[in-house]
């Protein structure tokens, strides 16, 4: 019997990155994803505060 190499392309490994991962913006750093809402009308607001108001501010 032979053993003759795989034709099929093989997918490469991920190389290892030795970066420092503190040089690097994470997504905590922007104001994006923070719950920011454009600005509206106050009744908006009152709405949002009694909908996500903890069950013990009753």
């Amino acid at each position: 019997m032979s053993t003759a190499p795989d034709p099929r392309p093989r997918d490469p490994k991920p190389a290892l990155v030795f970066d420092d991962p503190l040089d690097q913006p994470s997504s905590d750093d922007t104001d994006r994803g923070w719950g920011e809402r454009p600005s509206g009308d106050s009744a908006a607001d009152l709405k949002r505060f009694l909908d996500e108001k903890p069950p013990h501010h009753i």
